[in-house]
């Protein structure tokens, strides 16, 4: 009996390693709670509806053996360190196999050292900061545009604009995206012969902005360029109303694409210009979607909220990794890591190929909030629509 106990025991431990190595397991570290959680759900949810979808087209083969995809994800609660010591976590403690990154520039700076230093591939769509990409580093890959580069199609736009605008605003939060925009920037209004009558950082997580308004009203610009959190935008959009700041035209690189912005701010939202990477496009086709429309139905379905670019280029680091492992044939890190390196296809959210860097060549649409509607303006393609221009003062509406 005691023989037949332990040669049960024995095949169940078997079966369980075999169940183990049938699994490939993706791990990240997410913003689930604290402040920046409103936009975290949408890499927790966009990885898990990807590995689902995955799943449920037969996963991947690797060497003719099939598995499935898992997802491990942990809570950072927002907090950086806590972040790091998560990702350190999910590779020594909880074996992942690769990551997938969490949201916001300053996490992604600080967890794709932890990927480098342990030379695990981690894809993620959370972190835009040109500084993410400048270190040399092999093994952090990202999907969303230059932060140096948001507000590039804002401002070619406003050089086809009749009166063209001639001074700017530009105001910033003081973490790692927000300053690398407002670096970008910089450059870009050389390009596009507009003066800078103020260029203002501010301190992350400001409520009051009632000061900076004031000098804004005093600088009188045609234009107001905005880098910062989105309730850190919901807050300067709300002061700069009730204080009667006018401008031509003020675009913000969040918020805007974002249903529950919009509705935050009710009418005072509209006239906002914005950026995204992304729009549910039944013309960007996906091999396990269909295509972007459908997805942000079915989304939207699934998890009760419309997605976003962030929703859409979570999905597609995913997808990513799939392509890259199905490549190698392998779970080897380092043998994936050059295959994500190689990648080259169409998804959901666009082409997905990276560059030497690690980051993909992805252009921005703007994007205006019209009678609380997102309505698609600028491409690189020139005017797609009448933008509402300019945008008629605070105190007049």
């Amino acid at each position: 009996m005691k023989r037949l106990m332990i040669g049960i025991a024995t095949t169940l431990a078997l079966c369980g390693a075999a169940m183990a190595q049938d699994t490939v397991t993706l791990g990240a570290s997410v913003q689930e709670t604290g402040p920046l959680a409103n936009t975290g759900r949408y890499y927790r949810d966009g990885y898990d509806f990807a590995i689902d979808k995955i799943n449920e087209k037969g996963g991947l083969t690797i060497n003719g053996k099939h598995y499935k995809l898992a997802l491990k994800i942990l809570d950072n609660q927002s907090d950086t360190n806590l972040s790091v010591r998560q990702y350190v976590q999910l590779l020594t403690q909880d074996k992942v196999n690769f990551l997938l990154g969490p949201f916001a520039s300053d996490f992604a700076l600080a967890d794709s050292s932890v990927a480098e230093k342990y030379q695990v591939p981690m894809i993620q769509g959370g972190g835009a900061s040109d500084q993410i990409f400048s270190r040399d580093y092999k093994y952090i890959f990202g999907t969303l545009p230059a932060g140096s580069k948001y507000f590039d199609s804002t401002l070619q736009m406003m050089s086809k604009l009749k009166p063209a605008p001639k001074s700017v605003a530009l105001l910033y939060a003081d973490d790692a995206f927000d300053v690398s925009v407002a670096n970008g920037t910089r450059a870009l209004l050389k390009t596009y012969g507009l003066r800078a009558v103020q260029d203002q950082r501010y301190s992350s997580n400001t409520s009051d902005f009632s000061t900076l308004i004031s000098q804004m009203k005093s600088s009188q610009p045609d234009a107001i360029l905005v880098a910062g959190h989105e309730t850190e935008v919901l807050n300067f959009i709300r002061q700069a109303k009730s204080l009667n700041l006018s401008a031509k035209l003020s675009s913000f690189t969040v918020g805007v694409p974002t249903a529950d912005f919009r509705k935050a701010l009710g009418k005072d939202a509209d006239g906002a210009f914005g950026m995204t990477p992304w729009l549910p496009s039944p013309a960007d086709k996906d091999e396990y979607f269909g295509d972007a429309a459908s997805f942000a139905g079915a989304y939207t379905k699934r998890f009760g909220y419309a997605p976003d670019y962030h929703a859409a280029s979570a999905v597609a680091d995913v997808e990513a990794f799939v392509k890259a492992i199905t490549a190698a044939n392998s779970l080897d890190p380092k043998t994936v890591r050059d295959q994500v390196a190689k990648v080259n296809f169409d998804s959901l959210y666009g082409r997905i190929a990276f560059n030497a860097q690690g980051q993909i060549n992805l252009p921005q649409t703007v994007i205006q909030v019209q009678s609380g509607n997102v309505v698609p303006i600028y491409n690189a393609n020139g005017f797609l629509a009448k933008p509402v221009y300019p945008v008629a003062a605070s105190d007049k509406r």
